[in-house]
């Protein structure tokens, strides 16, 4: 019933936009671990609805088909899933965003513990598992501060009501492909 209720409100055209956004960030270089993966797993559910978490977690496995498949998948992929559950405590803009950090950091322990148990780079002993923690912190600043920025584009588009019909949809999508083309295809 909610998914009926979806398409009938004219969500659709912004949350398959945001699967677009998923993909082409995924895709485009970037520096390691600054995407908006983790946003896009706690806002989604809360623009669209709790329904929209396995079509969320599907889009990632899309894009993993894509960019390769590899050992840590069922990290990843259980840390999103956790983050998108998360989003169900969500009840104003601080929190939304609080709780984007939080998933933030739910998401470095637990990806990196799947590397620590997967990996034979690590020791398999508490020793190893600090090691990888802390070898893994320059990633987590760019996890950080980019899961700082896309949430607080979230939030704009949430406090202007920027979920678009198809029109409005074909403009927005345009305006970003040429922002990106030109911050980072120039």
């Amino acid at each position: 019933m909610e998914f009926k209720k979806f398409l009938l409100e004219k969500k659709l055209p912004s949350f398959l936009g945001i699967c677009l956004l998923l993909f082409f960030f995924r895709y485009i270089p970037h520096p390691p671990n600054f995407t908006p993966v983790i946003a896009f797993a706690m806002y989604v559910p809360i623009i669209f609805g709790f329904w929209s978490i396995p079509f969320l977690i599907l889009g990632y496995a899309i894009t993993d088909f894509f960019i390769g498949f590899h050992s840590l998948l069922i990290w990843t992929w259980g840390s999103l899933a956790f983050i998108a559950i998360l989003s169900k405590f969500s009840n104003g803009t601080v929190s939304r965003i609080v709780l984007s950090l939080f998933g933030a950091l739910g998401f470095f322990i637990i990806s990196n513990f799947g590397v620590w148990v997967g990996s034979s780079f690590y020791e398999p002993n508490v020793q190893g598992l600090i090691k990888c923690y802390i070898l893994a912190i320059p990633f987590f600043t760019n996890t950080l501060i980019s899961t700082l920025l896309f949430s607080s584009l979230f939030e704009i588009f949430l406090k202007y009501r920027i979920f678009f019909t198809s029109s409005q949809f074909r403009k927005v999508s345009w305006i970003f492909y040429h922002l990106i083309y030109i911050l980072f295809l120039t």
